[in-house]
C-alpha cells in the first residue's frame, strides 16, 4: 500500500500539468471561454483569466507534487484543489446545465457524470498521496498507477473523439448490428432499390415489358426475373452490402427457367 501511495503524486501531478496546458496553450480558449459556468458567475469578460488564474493553480499543486521530498501537505494541496472542482461542476450542473466546465481547455462537452467520477477519483488519490513517502515503488505498485491513468482518460468526456467515437465505429463496421442475417427477412423492396439505381438495370430497361415475375435466393445472391420481349431478363442482386455496380444481367431464352 505504500508503494502505491508513493506514485499517486506523480499520476496527480501528470494530470494537473495536462490540464494546465490545455487552459493555456489553447488557442480556442478566448471563444469557448464564455460557455462555461466561470462566465454565468463572473461575466464573460472575467471567465478566460479566471480560467488561466486555474491553470496556475494546477502548475503550483503540480510543482508541490513533483518537488522533493514528499510531504503530507502536498497531498493536502492536491485535496483542497480536487474539491474545489467537485464544488464547481455541482454549481455548473445546478445553475448552467448545458456549459462545459473548461477542466480540458477550450472543450465545449457539457458536464455529465464521468466529470464528477473524474474530479472524485483526483480526490480520493490525493488523499492516498497524503500518506505518500520515500518507499519502494513494487511491480503492483506501478500497474495499479496506469490502470488510474487511463481511468483518468476515460473519465474525460472531453477526449471522446480521440478514442471512444473511433472504438464505437469500429465495433459497428465489424459487428454490423443492423445487418439482416437471413435472406428471408431482407425485403424484396430492399433488392429492388439496389437494382433499379444498377447500370446493368439502366442497360436492360429498355428491353424490358412487364414487372418483376419472380424472385428467389441463392449464395447470397437474390435473382428477380423479368419479361424481356420474348426472353427473361435475370438480375442477381447482392443480398449483404452489395454496390449498385455488382448487381449483373443475363437475358435467357424462353422458357424462363432459374438460369443466370
Amino acid at each position: 500500500m505504500q508503494g502505491i501511495a508513493a506514485l499517486q503524486p506523480y499520476v496527480i501531478a501528470a494530470f494537473l500539468l495536462w490540464a494546465a496546458l490545455m487552459k493555456l496553450l489553447s488557442r480556442r480558449m478566448r471563444s469557448q471561454a464564455g460557455r462555461t459556468a466561470l462566465a454565468r458567475l463572473f461575466g464573460p469578460a472575467r471567465a478566460v483569466p479566471l480560467l488561466r488564474l486555474v491553470a496556475v493553480a494546477e502548475l503550483a499543486v503540480a510543482g508541490v507534487l513533483l518537488a522533493p521530498p514528499s510531504s503530507p501537505w502536498d497531498g493536502t494541496a492536491a485535496a483542497v484543489l480536487s474539491t474545489g472542482f467537485l464544488a464547481y461542476l455541482a454549481y455548473s450542473a445546478r445553475a448552467v446545465p448545458d456549459s462545459s466546465c473548461g477542466c480540458l481547455g477550450a472543450h465545449g462537452r457539457p458536464v455529465e457524470w464521468r466529470s464528477f467520477a473524474r474530479a472524485g477519483l483526483l480526490l480520493a488519490l490525493s488523499v492516498l498521496a497524503v500518506t505518500a513517502g520515500p518507499y519502494p515503488i513494487e511491480p503492483l505498485a506501478v500497474v495499479i498507477a496506469a490502470a488510474e491513468v487511463l481511468a483518468l482518460l476515460a473519465l474525460s468526456p472531453e477526449l471522446d473523439r480521440h478514442w471512444l467515437t473511433p472504438s464505437r465505429q469500429l465495433l459497428v463496421r465489424l459487428t454490423r448490428p443492423l445487418a439482416v442475417r437471413e435472406p428471408e427477412l431482407i425485403p424484396l423492396e430492399t433488392s429492388l432499390r439496389l437494382l433499379y439505381r444498377s447500370p446493368a438495370y439502366c442497360t436492360a430497361a429498355a428491353h424490358l415489358s412487364s414487372d418483376i415475375q419472380d424472385f428467389w435466393d441463392e449464395d447470397g445472391l437474390r435473382y428477380a426475373s423479368y419479361a424481356a420481349r420474348g426472353r427473361t431478363a435475370v438480375f442477381s442482386i447482392p443480398l449483404y452490402g452489395g454496390a449498385p455496380a455488382d448487381v449483373r444481367v443475363a437475358l435467357v431464352e424462353e422458357p424462363a427457367l432459374r438460369v443466370m
